[in-house]
């Protein structure tokens, strides 16, 4: 009997983990810098902050939440081999990845309608270069969840989800950092 890999229990494409992880690294560095440029500006910043939507954040919040849920159903669908469940569930989380991304824009046009820009104070710098490649992730998602729904294998679903779980979990991190850090 042979040793068991670690990372044969990985759900879906090793390479696809790797990607993940420099993926994590990156916001995660940009979130660093975020809050280490925050601590020489506090006021600046919260009042920075006071002109982003806070509601629409939280709805675009529970959007991604429930597109995850969705991709996890896809994949408990796909292991059943019920391809046709699993590319409805995949659908609406691609869907509810478009819904996020048309109130993510509401909120870059209005602040761009009221003069607000990357050179207006260091925090927008940090927020549209976060928020901008947060949303080119989660279209990149989009794209992601429609190839491997194409197939709706088990294994492409489970890589397919787990880059849609990153994608989750960075906005579940990028929400409280600029949206309700005080």
């Amino acid at each position: 009997m042979s040793a068991r890999s670690a990372f044969e229990d990985l759900p879906g494409d090793l390479m696809m983990w790797v990607l993940i992880v420099s993926e994590l690294l990156v916001f995660g560095a940009g979130l660093a810098a975020f809050l280490g440029v925050r601590l020489t500006d506090p006021a600046g910043f919260a009042a920075a902050q006071d002109h982003l939507h806070r509601t629409a954040a939280g709805v675009n919040t529970l959007v991604l939440v429930t597109s995850g849920w969705m991709a996890a159903l896809a994949t408990r669908a796909a292991g059943a081999g019920a391809r046709g469940r699993c590319r409805a569930w995949l659908g609406g989380a691609a869907a509810l990845g478009g819904l996020f991304l048309y109130l993510k824009g509401l909120e870059f046009a209005d602040l761009a309608g009221a003069g607000i820009g990357t050179e207006t104070h260091a925090f927008f710098t940090f927020y549209y270069l976060l928020t901008g490649f947060h949303a080119a992730h989660v279209t990149a998602g989009m794209v992601i969840l429609g190839l491997v729904g194409w197939r709706a294998t088990h294994r492409g679903t489970e890589t397919g989800a787990a880059f849609w779980h990153m994608v989750d979990l960075v906005w579940v991190l990028l929400f409280p950092v600029l949206y309700l850090l005080r």
